[in-house]
């Protein structure tokens, strides 16, 4: 039931007053409104010089070239023009390309100099080799997250996340609603999460299109697009007594031109993932690549023939 306020009798009296004020007032202003004649005058539109985002254009050869991989989007940063397209919405195993949605979740929560404790983990497949008990910061666990692709930091992650509700509740499970809470903050209609790591599980899925905005995000955040960009880093714990060496597995970050991360992934089911930040003098462009029998080779050519055909024109509106 909705409770009220009471209102003491000085102050209905007070309201009664200005209520009295207000509709005379109001009273008087009206009748002088049509005492008046009206006279109709039509504001000028007044054109303002605007400048749009430089359009790709396509200007070169028109054979596409020829992918082997399922499903294929590559997006014009600036305009959100589509470059290149390959059955961009359809529903596939992300792989590791996961962790990106797993590290703009976990950025929301945590701070980086957070220190989270390793405690009960089990984990399959890509490991930074987190020990037991070892405390270490969340800097350093998104390190490992998205440069050395690791697992155990995905889970780490997870295993600490608290959400208050009526109670306060905490783990994995509540991490992996946070996970799918971003993914429909972000719009991603095609995309579900049942884990933190991307290791493959029925009902976990995304397309080239959700990943290429999830990449966008976590590129609009300096912290993860610095760290993406890592060609290799050495991380400790909270003591210093343990060192992890972490390498980019993504094999084009310093070695072609322009390109700044973002994400590998690699299941047997999945087969090969990329999803890739390029910036040629300007020219921003992002491509996800799912089930590809040579992620790095065919990101490779796709770049090269996008910047190869495209021209960016720029488009001013004057008055």
């Amino acid at each position: 039931m909705l409770k009220f306020p009471k209102i003491s009798s000085a102050n209905l009296l007070y309201l009664s007053i200005f209520s009295f004020v207000f509709i005379a007032s109001s009273a008087i202003t009206l009748a002088n409104f049509r005492s008046k004649e009206v006279v109709a005058v039509k504001a000028p539109i007044v054109l303002e010089d605007k400048q749009f985002p430089a359009l790709p254009i396509l200007v070169g050869n028109n054979t596409l070239p020829e992918l082997s991989a399922s499903s294929v989007l590559a997006q014009d940063l600036d305009s959100g023009v589509i470059l290149f397209e390959k059955n961009a919405d359809v529903k596939l195993f992300p792989a590791s390309t996961t962790k990106m949605i797993t590290a703009l979740t976990a950025s929301d929560y945590y701070k980086l100099e957070d220190v989270l404790r390793v405690s009960g983990i089990a984990v399959t497949g890509q490991k930074m080799g987190l020990l037991e008990a070892e405390e270490i910061s969340v800097h350093d666990l998104l390190t490992g997250l998205l440069i050395y692709s690791a697992n155990d930091a995905a889970e780490v992650l997870a295993a600490n996340y608290c959400e208050i509700v009526d109670i306060k509740i905490c783990g994995r499970d509540i991490f992996i609603a946070a996970m799918n809470m971003k993914a429909r903050e972000l719009h991603l209609n095609n995309s579900n999460f049942v884990n933190p790591t991307g290791l493959d599980s029925l009902g976990h899925y995304s397309t080239s299109r959700d990943l290429v905005r999830i990449a966008r995000e976590v590129m609009n955040n300096h912290y993860l697009r610095k760290t993406v960009s890592t060609k290799e880093e050495t991380v400790s714990s909270s003591d210093g007594k343990f060192k992890h060496k972490l390498v980019n597995l993504n094999e084009l970050v310093g070695e072609v031109d322009g390109v700044l991360g973002v994400k590998t992934g690699w299941t047997e089911y999945a087969k090969e993932n990329l999803v890739t930040y390029v910036d040629r003098d300007g020219k921003k462009i992002i491509i996800a690549v799912l089930g590809s029998d040579d992620r790095f080779g065919e990101t490779k050519t796709l770049i090269n023939w996008i910047y190869d055909n495209y021209e960016w024109k720029q488009i001013n509106i004057s008055s």
